[in-house]
Formats: structure tokens, C-alpha cells, sequence
């Protein structure tokens, strides 16, 4: 079983409310929409009447309760167990996409580039993008990858395996990113950065979560 198969009904119990950024980069837009690793549909659900939603997740489970939720609340999107490296998808269709907290959780500096690339690929010509990733120096993280850097150790630097306990267990991949090193990703895949920033979440003194709007 898929380590987020496993995990999904109680990622899903810890995990519902809407993040403040993306409900802001949602408002006010319209047309066809697509939430990469959209998890338990947590940012579908905000989705106006008048935005086509899609939702598309590696996990099967995540997927089935994705559509639930969203049901559940009184909307409609449509859903894809998909790869975000291989979208299933034309090109040139949406008009926006969220990208959250998933790109960082592909094995990979290649597949993670080629994911980006597939999202250029499927937006619009004028369609805009926002990204989140872990960041690589927040609290829960930074001795360790400090400690990395003291001993040289630095091949595939900024690849950790987190555990989830919480109901279910899992080891889950992150590839934990500097905003220098998301900048180029997403630079390297022919996006247009047009805002980054930083927040903090979880920690209490240096930012757990970078934020980048791309454009194609």
C-alpha cells in the first residue's frame, strides 16, 4: 500500500482547514483550475461557482476522500489519481493551479524539475501558479542539516523521511528546499516568478514554509 494510502484518513482529520495564501490566491479568479497533490480537498472546497475545479493526488484513498469532502460541503470538482510529473492532462487548459505542500515530497531533483514542467505545460498562456515547500531551516530541521553541512555530508542535501504516527503509520519522502534552491527549480522549468515569500506555521523562529506565484 502507497504510504499515503495508508495515512489518508488521518491526515484528513488533521487537515481542514484551508491555508489563508492559497484562499487569497484563489479569490476573485475564475475559468478551469487544478489542485496538484490535493490532498483531502481541502483547497477545492473554497472554489467559487463559477471555477472548474480539478483535484488530482497520487493516493487512491486520498483521492476517494477528497471527492467526500467536497461533496460533503456542497461543491463540485472533478478527480484524477495522477502523477504530477506525467499530468494527465492537455496542454494549455487552465487558467490557474495550486501546488501545495507536494512538490516536495517527489524523489528527485530531476522528477521534481519535470513536475514543475508538466505544471508550465498545463497552465494557459497568462495562467498563474502558487507553489508551497518545507523549508529546509526551519525549527524541527536546522541542527540537522546543519550538522550534515559540518561533516560534508551533502549528497541529496535536504532529503529527510518524516515519520506520521497519528492513527496510522508511515515513513513519508521530503526533499526540504533554501528559497534559494526553489527559486531555481522553478526558474529551471521555465516559470516567470512573479511573488516569493516565506511563513511560519509550526515553528516559532524561522519560516517552515516558502511560498512562490509563477507565472507561464
Amino acid at each position: 500500500m502507497h504510504e499515503w494510502d495508508a495515512i489518508a484518513k488521518s491526515f484528513d482529520a488533521t487537515r481542514k482547514k484551508p491555508w489563508k495564501e492559497c484562499l487569497d490566491f484563489i479569490e476573485g479568479r475564475k475559468g478551469r483550475a487544478i489542485d496538484i497533490a490535493c490532498g483531502n480537498g481541502r483547497h477545492l472546497i473554497p472554489m467559487g461557482d463559477d471555477i472548474e475545479a480539478f483535484g488530482l493526488d497520487l493516493s487512491h484513498e486520498m483521492i476517494k476522500i477528497a471527492r467526500e469532502n467536497v461533496k460533503k460541503a456542497g461543491k463540485k470538482a472533478s478527480f484524477v489519481v495522477g502523477n504530477a510529473s506525467a499530468l494527465p492532462f492537455k496542454s494549455d487548459i487552465f487558467d490557474f493551479a495550486l501546488f501545495i505542500a507536494g512538490l516536495h515530497n517527489i524523489s528527485g531533483r530531476e522528477k521534481r524539475v519535470t513536475a514543475l514542467k508538466e505544471l508550465r505545460r498545463v497552465l494557459k498562456g497568462d495562467g498563474e501558479a502558487l507553489i508551497s515547500v518545507w523549508s529546509r531551516w526551519q525549527d524541527r530541521w536546522r541542527m540537522h542539516f546543519l550538522k550534515r553541512l559540518l561533516v560534508l555530508k551533502i549528497k541529496n542535501f535536504g532529503d529527510v523521511y518524516v515519520p506520521w504516527r497519528r492513527g496510522a503509520e508511515a515513513m513519508r519522502f521530503y526533499h526540504l528546499y533554501s528559497m534559494h534552491e526553489f527559486k531555481k527549480d522553478v526558474k529551471k522549468a521555465g516559470l516567470k516568478i512573479v511573488k516569493a515569500w516565506s511563513v511560519k506555521k509550526a515553528s516559532k523562529k524561522y519560516a517552515d514554509n516558502h511560498f512562490i506565484i509563477v507565472k507561464k
